[in-house]
């Protein structure tokens, strides 16, 4: 793959039909975590619409089970599965990839939450990075040989596929944010045992996390087929600003909003855009371990603007080393 800055014909207003038309999926299989709304409900439609079989991976089967009919109504595609999901439960991640079956040829790692009050797992991790990058990394590591496996069939049906139409080899998209600006892995107190819990920066390191863990699997999978990007949607107001500008966490919003701009919001529809790009469209076709902003690659960030990447999040030491310690933190959890 050529270093070359990744561009596309669309930008910040393209929405996720935009992205998907032209596209053939019949034959693959992608999963969408948090699907049963928001931008996973809109990822997960444009997939659909393309004739994908879709698995919403969520927390609550009911709402799935009704996004599911919604998206069969819109789409016509019956072909639409619901499985439970609690990424800040390893049981229920482990239960996941257990009962997986067959090959997978697109991940969308696109729930998360988003500044919540100081919570904590189980075994006692700070439940923004334990949902948003640990619950990820046990998934996709977990389900790694399912989509070698559909990297291979994908891979072969895009040989004989119409030039122009195919997706080639399996699709890791993790959905980070703009908020990963605001800090880098705090790694020498990841899950502020040692500090005062911080609401945004632990947000803000759990979407570096989502990077970082693309610039590494990115690297260790090329041999695969598989390939990793990560992205910000841009701002959305979806349900996973519900801690935002509420009785505990009044001054979010500026924190939010950042210093040079003001916010411009997109449609749910737009937000998805990057995504469902990321996750099917043959323009990015072998891209990986990229950062994408509005359907193209990010820039650098330039210090006081909320755009680009930063150059913590894409330094392949810091990837290599989160890497180990999320292998070592899921271990020691199982012991």
């Amino acid at each position: 793959m050529s270093a070359e800055r990744i561009t596309t014909p669309f930008g910040a207003q393209s929405t996720a039909a935009d992205t998907i038309a032209g596209v053939d999926l019949g034959g693959r299989r992608a999963t969408v975590t948090g699907g049963a709304s928001g931008l996973g409900l809109e990822t997960a439609r444009a997939l659909a619409s393309a004739g994908a079989e879709v698995t919403l991976a969520v927390r609550n089967v009911e709402a799935g089970e009704r996004t599911a009919e919604d998206i069969t109504a819109t789409t016509g595609n019956k072909n639409i599965l619901v499985a439970p999901l609690d990424l800040a439960d390893q049981a229920s991640v482990a239960a996941f990839v257990a009962d997986w079956r067959g090959p997978l040829d697109i991940l969308v790692a696109n729930a998360g939450i988003m500044a919540s009050p100081e919570l904590r797992t189980a075994e006692g991790w700070e439940t923004q990075f334990a949902t948003n990058h640990l619950g990820h990394f046990a998934l996709i590591t977990g389900l790694h040989d399912a989509l070698a496996a559909g990297a291979v069939a994908s891979a072969s049906a895009s040989a004989s596929a119409t030039a122009g139409t195919g997706t080639g080899g399996a699709r890791v998209v993790m959905v980070s944010s703009v908020g990963h600006l605001n800090g880098d892995v705090l790694f020498d107190d990841i899950h502020f045992e040692r500090h005062p819990y911080d609401r945004w920066k632990a947000y803000s390191q759990s979407k570096t996390a989502n990077i970082l863990f693309a610039v590494e699997a990115a690297k260790r999978w090329a041999p695969d087929g598989i390939t990793v990007n990560a992205l910000t949607p841009g701002r959305i107001r979806t349900n996973l600003m519900r801690f935002i500008g509420d009785e505990h966490n009044p001054a979010a919003p500026a924190a939010f909003e950042g210093t040079s701009t003001a916010i411009r919001w997109k449609t749910i529809e737009q937000g998805a855009a990057t995504s469902v790009l990321l996750a099917a469209s043959p323009l990015v076709a072998g891209v990986s371990g990229r950062y994408f902003e509005d359907c193209e690659e990010a820039l650098p960030a330039e210090p006081g603007v909320r755009r680009g990447v930063a150059p913590y999040a894409v330094d392949p030491e810091a990837a290599a080393r989160l890497w180990q310690v999320s292998v070592d933190t899921l271990a020691g959890a199982r012991h």
